[in-house]
């Protein structure tokens, strides 16, 4: 991804707006793409029949290990359009962001039915620390255009939240979490770890193998959610394993009970069906956070017809 943006030349915001008022480029650019760039109020170019829309982070100083980085070293978002069959588009793309804009980012693109298809860091020591989404959706030119500006929108606009506790952890520290709660709530019983209430839940259901060897929840294909904390100010931190298909309703879920997501990506190569992990963590009423986790459990297995949907989507898988 990095060698792509780093052909890109970033150009002054006035600049910028400026090109989005003519045609992308003369290689007969579809006429809705220059209406693409003039929506969203940014620039790009059309080659190789793709138009890229360059969603840049000029608006940071970053340095790494205290170095100052200019923003093409890895900092310049993008978006992606080519036609596909029948004429829609398939749209892809890469933002750049704050860790404060990752989660209202997100769920202004779910809104709309965009889906997010990874999230992870691209560098250690970063100052101020940055986040890559990757997005996915299909749809008319116009549409996705619409669909993906209120989340452009948010960039840079985020301010960040203030933690509401920063003191220590008592040596001691011990839970004071209504624990049969919790699980009633979630369905499942846990096991008690220290201070840490924690629920592991197996997907025997996808039937993973690997050189065939069925990998289990022992070999690390598990769901699972930490609870630490007080019945009334309590955290939540977990894994969520998925199959491709079950990614976006999960997400959604876990958006709309207030849970951020910190990181969706692979855990194993090589192994059948594809499964992805997500790792989420949150705050607030230990009831609202196994609530949240509920919603998300919910989405899994939804139907007997998940796995088979998410092969007919990529047949390689």
């Amino acid at each position: 991804m990095d060698r792509i943006r780093s052909q890109f030349t970033f150009l002054p915001a006035a600049l910028l707006l400026l090109l989005c008022s003519i045609p992308a480029t003369a290689q007969d650019a579809p006429g809705e793409y220059g209406e693409v760039l003039k929506f969203l109020a940014r620039g790009g170019d059309y080659r190789q029949s793709v138009l890229k829309v360059n969603v840049p982070r000029n608006d940071l100083r970053v340095t790494i290990a205290g170095r100052a980085a200019p923003t093409p070293f890895g900092f310049g978002g993008w978006l992606a359009m080519t036609k596909g069959e029948g004429g829609a588009e398939v749209m892809m793309g890469d933002l750049v962001l704050l860790q404060e804009e990752v989660n209202p980012v997100m769920s202004a693109l779910l809104s709309q039915g965009i889906e997010v298809t990874a999230l992870h860091n691209h560098f250690f020591w970063e100052e101020p620390r940055m986040y890559y989404m990757h997005i996915h959706g299909h749809g008319r030119a116009m549409e996705l255009a619409r669909a993906v500006k209120p989340a452009l929108d948010l960039i840079g606009h985020v301010v960040p939240a203030i933690p509401q506790n920063t003191s220590p952890l008592p040596a001691t520290a011990q839970t004071t979490l209504d624990t049969a709660s919790i699980a009633k709530i979630a369905g499942h019983a846990g096991e008690q770890i220290g201070p840490v209430y924690k629920i592991t839940l197996g997907r025997d259901d996808i039937g993973l193998k690997e050189m065939g060897a069925t990998i289990n929840a022992r070999m690390g294909l598990n769901t699972w959610a930490a609870f630490f904390g007080t019945d009334q100010d309590a955290m939540v931190a977990g894994d969520v394993a998925m199959l491709e298909s079950e990614v976006p309703a999960v997400l959604r879920a876990l958006r709309q009970h207030g849970l951020d997501v910190v990181a969706i990506h692979h855990h194993m190569t090589g192994a059948r069906p594809v499964v992805i992990f997500l790792h989420y963590w949150g705050t607030g009423t230990a009831r609202k956070l196994a609530a949240g986790f509920k919603a998300a459990l919910d989405e899994l297995g939804k139907s007997a017809s998940s796995r088979a949907a998410g092969q007919k989507r990529y047949p390689g898988a």
